[in-house]
């Protein structure tokens, strides 16, 4: 055997090791992680996407969708993983969630499809068959802006070194993490839909790039006020967690037995 193909068989042994590992890793921690919260989390990915259809604000330097009425509750969600199993599983979370995201989606669009002579046919077309453009670019902009999120709370809660559990901690954190994320996935959903897609499938309506930029950022500021307004319900239920132990199957197998 010469030295390439042991190089290569190393490779592979080492990418299927990888696998297993992680495989084992995301079993244990879907065991672990509370079903509440996950089923939160996936249910608020799927109605953002519904309830983007409906416009509540539409200007010249703003735009609001009813996804705004649920968004803060995926990035609480996140927020509340990230602190207490780490990124990486809110990484994971965010995967899954967007999966069944797609796949949901895709069921209703066949329900869509399926002829009908019922009154609400039109009107459920309205709302389940969305522009497949629209779910490519939130899927997108949504798993971006939650390896943001999930990166910049786990950074901004290591700098309290002195008190990370404390209310400064959290707030910080959490405050910070989701208006960059809300503004990141604002900003790229409106890019890919408004300025990539738009322009050629709606007779060339589209946005500017500086029209994208100021809805995001308005976007991110009413997103964070609810953000706001129930992290108190986020704070209350990581110290339930703590409390009672939760997950401390998972959290002793990814630090070699110490609690993080």
């Amino acid at each position: 055997m010469n030295i390439k193909e042991s190089h290569t068989k190393l490779n592979t042994f080492s990418f299927t090791a990888w696998i297993l590992r992680e495989k084992k890793e995301t079993e244990l921690l879907l065991r672990c992680i509370p079903s509440t919260v996950v089923s939160l989390f996936v249910v608020s990915v799927i109605c953002m996407n519904l309830l983007a259809n409906k416009t509540l604000i539409q200007t010249y330097w703003i735009a609001l969708d009813g996804g705004i009425l649920i968004s803060w509750l995926s990035f609480m969600c996140m927020d509340i993983i990230t602190k207490y199993f780490g990124p990486k599983a809110s990484n994971k979370i965010s995967l899954l969630a967007s999966a069944i995201n797609v796949l949901t989606c895709l069921i209703f669009y066949i329900a869509g499809i399926i002829p009908s002579n019922a009154n609400d046919y039109t009107a459920l077309n309205g709302v389940l068959c969305g522009t497949w453009f629209i779910l490519l670019g939130s899927t997108i902009a949504f798993l971006v802006s939650a390896l943001i999120n999930n990166f910049l709370n786990w950074t901004i809660g290591k700098a309290f070194r002195n008190n990370p559990d404390g209310k400064l901690a959290y707030a910080a954190r959490t405050y910070i993490s989701t208006f960059i994320g809300q503004f990141m996935d604002n900003l790229i959903f409106s890019i890919i839909v408004f300025v990539g897609f738009a322009p050629v499938f709606w007779n060339g309506f589209h946005w500017t790039v500086l029209q994208c930029t100021i809805c995001a950022l308005t976007g991110a500021a009413a997103e964070l006020i609810m953000e706001i307004i129930f992290s108190p319900l986020g704070y209350r239920i990581l110290n339930k967690w703590k409390k009672y132990n939760v997950g401390q199957e998972y959290l002793s197998y990814i630090s070699g037995g110490k609690q993080k």
